[in-house]
């Protein structure tokens, strides 16, 4: 690059960053006040999702004891005396009831998953929609126009 060529291409950068027109700044206070409000959801979506978790490991291990507490009453009925028949329909019934009492469980289990996991994103989705009500009140307090979606 000759030196006659680089004041002329100086020039012509200073030309053009002096054409170029930046937005007016949006309202520093604003913007920090939203990205707290951002911040406090996401600490607040993490919060109902932890909680969630202990609740589920919580209730897991409620059921857990109660399945061995069940384990062992069966064990005791079963050595009890009877015909082989009656131990059989016995364990027959013992085994409907657990499978039935292992599914409710599976269910409950999915539900305080489901609804953990709601109350968070439903957190979040509210906190996304107020943002972006916020961005079109700045850019329309800055003079420029709302982005469109």
């Amino acid at each position: 690059m000759s030196d006659k060529a680089k004041p002329s291409t100086e020039m012509d950068m200073m030309r053009l960053l002096s054409d170029f027109r930046l937005p007016a700044m949006p309202d520093v206070e604003s913007l920090a006040a939203a990205q707290r409000r951002n911040f406090e959801a996401l600490s607040a979506a993490n919060r109902i999702a932890l909680e969630g978790a202990q609740a589920v490991a919580r209730r897991h291990m409620e059921i857990l004891q109660q399945s061995m507490a069940e384990l062992t009453e069966a064990v005791r009925n079963a050595s009890g005396g009877g015909t082989p028949q009656d131990k059989a329909a016995g364990q027959a019934e013992m085994l409907k009831a657990t499978y039935g009492r292992a599914v409710a469980n599976m269910q409950e289990i999915a539900d305080l998953i489901q609804k953990s996991n709601g109350e968070a994103v439903g957190l979040l989705n509210r906190r996304f929609a107020e943002a972006m009500d916020e961005v079109k009140s700045l850019v329309a307090k800055s003079g420029g126009s709302p982005p469109t979606a």
